[in-house]
């Protein structure tokens, strides 16, 4: 006797009752099949799992003979559903779990219950349904691969409603005051300042016989010390825990550094010509394509056209089988700062393109990333990358190369600067520009004459035209 639940079954064969036979499960896991003797065929409980009291029933080896009466609630057996890490790519194994719901809370379908942060990108989990959190199943912070099981929600019929804000209660009619025969008397006069604060050196008036309060230095009062003293100039400092994207940066990096033997060639481009060709054309571009005309894409343009002369830049070192990997596809990494880390989505088939496909492209991944939205193949694969620390201001810097590729550009800030120009001295927009390369596989005058082909393609983009 005791609380129960139990499934509807079929009828078993060579039955002779005539009634639809309950599973009864009690609290310890017991079960038994039992014929209802309360409801015939035809008002047989639809099949699912139902919540009910037993009030006597008599168990025989496994055999309930007798089921006075029950009442039922019916529950949906896929009320309660769990749901699972969603599968990584190839190239990620596992990730941090961070819970943006608890347990007991309400949540809408999509809504975001947990950020799975991988060494590359966050993959965020929706709920499948409206319904209510009941367990989380990994802690907060947690390892998890690929289907793993993160949380159970108890589906709801309909989405959580929002609260509405509480309406102000009316205000009550002001009582008009009593009218007096008798004058009141007069008023006592009010000052109009108030009186002025006893100083730090004066102690509070107190009651007769009692000894003045301690006087509390300010600083005192948050833990601070006396400025006056010797070594109250404090330093403060405080601990943060590197996240899984920050710390695969810090090792890829390091992996970089220790396997390439990086070295850097640099050069300058004079942006006169680009700048041009960009203030001439930037409103027919937008008129046509929707899209602004940035210098981003020139580059990245310039940079398929280098990478198509000189195919050793766009090689890989195969470290296992001591190999030289020759690609004749170009995919350029564009490297995009975010408040998570260093993140480079690739353009994928940069050769094939043109200015608008490549700032279309930009322009995409670029808001996918500020949303945090980038998915782990759009940051898959690269044999390039281009960083551009210009828009920081950057005037000059060596950057390291995105393994496993062997070569990347970077671009720094335009300013104006005197240059010789046949003869005369001019003052022209230029930009420093630099080759960081894997000398293991790249020689120096493949370097320089890869970075000269840039320069020759952003200096005069009728260079590409005449494929000069």
């Amino acid at each position: 006797m005791g609380p129960a639940y139990g499934c509807s079954e079929k009828v078993p064969p060579g039955d002779t009752h005539g009634h639809p036979w309950l599973r009864i499960t009690d609290l310890k896991g017991e079960w038994s099949m039992v014929p209802c003797l309360d409801c015939n065929a035809s008002g047989s409980p639809a099949e699912g799992v139902y919540f009910f009291y037993v009030f006597f029933c008599s168990i025989n080896n496994s055999s309930v003979f007798n089921v006075r009466f029950f009442r039922t609630t019916a529950v949906c057996k896929d009320d309660v559903i769990t749901v699972k890490t969603p599968a990584f790519a190839e190239s990620v194994t596992e990730g941090d779990v961070r819970w943006e719901k608890a347990v007991g809370d309400t949540v809408a379908e999509d809504e975001v219950v947990c950020e799975i942060e991988t060494d590359k990108t966050s993959v965020q989990v929706p709920s499948p349904a409206n319904g209510v959190i009941e367990a989380l199943l990994v802690p907060d912070g947690g390892k998890v691969e690929g289907g793993t099981p993160l949380f159970t929600l108890r589906k709801t019929g309909a989405a959580p409603a929002k609260a509405k804000p509480a309406e102000a209660p009316a205000a009550a009619p002001k009582a008009e005051p009593p009218v007096s025969a008798v004058p009141p008397p007069p008023a006592a006069s009010i000052p109009t300042q108030m009186p002025p604060m006893p100083s730090p050196s004066q102690p509070l008036a107190s009651k007769p016989g009692t000894p003045p309060p301690p006087r509390v230095a300010p600083w005192a009062e948050w833990g601070g010390l006396d400025p006056e003293s010797p070594g109250s100039h404090r330093l403060s400092s405080f601990q943060e825990k590197m996240n899984r994207m920050r710390q695969r940066i810090a090792q890829r990096l390091k992996e970089a550094q220790n396997t390439c033997a990086m070295l850097t060639t640099f050069n300058e481009i004079d942006m006169s010509n680009i700048q041009e060709m960009r203030a001439r054309h930037k409103d027919a571009f937008l008129k046509k394509h929707n899209l602004k005309l940035g210098f981003m894409s020139a580059f990245v343009k310039a940079s398929a056209f280098a990478l198509q002369e000189q195919p050793v830049v766009n090689a890989v070192i195969d470290d296992a089988t001591k190999e030289v990997v020759y690609r004749d596809y170009i995919d350029i990494s564009v490297a995009v700062a975010t408040p998570r880390g260093l993140v480079v989505p690739v353009i994928r088939n940069v050769e094939a393109m043109n200015y608008a496909d490549i700032e279309r492209t930009i322009s995409e991944l670029g808001e996918k990333a500020r949303k945090n939205e980038l998915a782990i193949e759009d940051m898959d694969g690269g044999t390039f990358t281009i960083s551009n620390g210009g828009v920081f201001g950057s005037l000059f810097g060596t950057p390291i190369i995105n393994p496993p590729q062997s070569a990347i550009l970077g671009m720094h800030a335009i300013f104006d600067r005197p240059v010789a120009v046949g003869g005369k001295v001019e003052v022209r927009p230029m930009m420093y520009v630099a080759l960081t390369y894997d000398h293991r596989l790249i020689d120096g005058r493949e370097a320089v004459t890869f970075l000269r082909k840039i320069k020759a393609a952003v200096e005069d983009p009728r260079v590409l035209l005449l494929d000069l």
